[in-house]
């Protein structure tokens, strides 16, 4: 039988590194695992206060250590030096999180290379640069949870997201695929794919078009980051030994 993170928090700490956990769903998923007792790597790329303002929350919940981390994930250089300071520190990942996301509004045609090759980046490379590193001392101890916040569009593709859509797409194709290549080794790796969220994500729509969006999920509301931070939670913590190479919606309903 392989070890599971699960396994090792009745030994020593399980250590979850966050992507993107200054704010929005990934501050949600690390504050969620610290009420487990996990410690927490807050990751962030500008906003170190805010991060450590999720980090002294991370503890103020019960993780065993809660410290904010700095790489612009778009960046091998960043996540490799990442890497050796968590490694000097003792602090390799159990769990693997990626939840670092921006998005980009508007027409195809509107849509320079740079903003295009930035979307693909943040999502995409950043997701395939944290699985090479991290993935392989998972594989080494038998045991590790990796988590992909996708999109339902990256399911469904979206008119106005083609940017945003292809990279989740990939991130999804991404797991499956690295999914089948960790199994043996005891590694899991899944995806969350919400549809809307209340994060920092929705701040361009005007109230009359969330509430147009709100009419077409059949649970008449929105997901919050703490519902999504739930699901993470099960499929890192919980009994979830089985469960891996998904796509798993969160939409209310929608787009299903």
């Amino acid at each position: 039988m392989t070890a599971t993170p699960a396994d090792r928090t009745a030994q020593t700490p399980v250590c979850a590194l966050v992507t993107g956990a200054s704010r929005g769903i990934g501050a949600a998923v690390a504050r969620r695992l610290s009420r487990d007792g996990a410690g927490v790597i807050v990751h962030y790329y500008r906003s170190r206060e805010q991060a450590e303002a999720v980090a002294a929350d991370c503890l103020a919940l019960g993780a065993a250590f809660a410290e904010p981390a700095a790489a612009d994930v778009r960046s091998a250089a960043q996540i490799a030096a990442l890497k050796a300071r968590l490694e000097l520190s003792g602090r390799m990942p159990d769990i693997l999180v990626h939840a670092a996301g921006t998005a980009h509004y508007g027409l195809l045609e509107d849509l320079g290379e740079s903003e295009w090759d930035d979307i693909q980046h943040v999502h995409l490379k950043a997701a395939y640069g944290l699985a090479k590193s991290f993935g392989p001392s998972m594989s080494w101890r038998r045991g590790g949870r990796i988590v992909h916040i996708s999109s339902v569009w990256g399911v469904v593709g979206a008119a106005g997201e083609v940017a945003y859509s292809a990279a989740k797409g990939g991130v999804n194709g991404l797991t499956k695929a690295l999914a089948r290549e960790l199994a043996t080794a005891g590694v899991t790796v899944n995806a969350v794919a919400p549809g809307m969220v209340e994060t920092d994500m929705l701040a361009e729509l005007d109230e009359a078009e969330r509430a147009a969006l709100r009419e077409e999920v059949p649970m008449r509301r929105f997901a919050t980051p703490e519902e999504v931070a739930e699901l993470v939670r099960f499929l890192t913590l919980g009994a979830s030994d089985y469960i891996t190479g998904q796509i798993i919606g969160l939409t209310g309903g929608w787009r299903m």
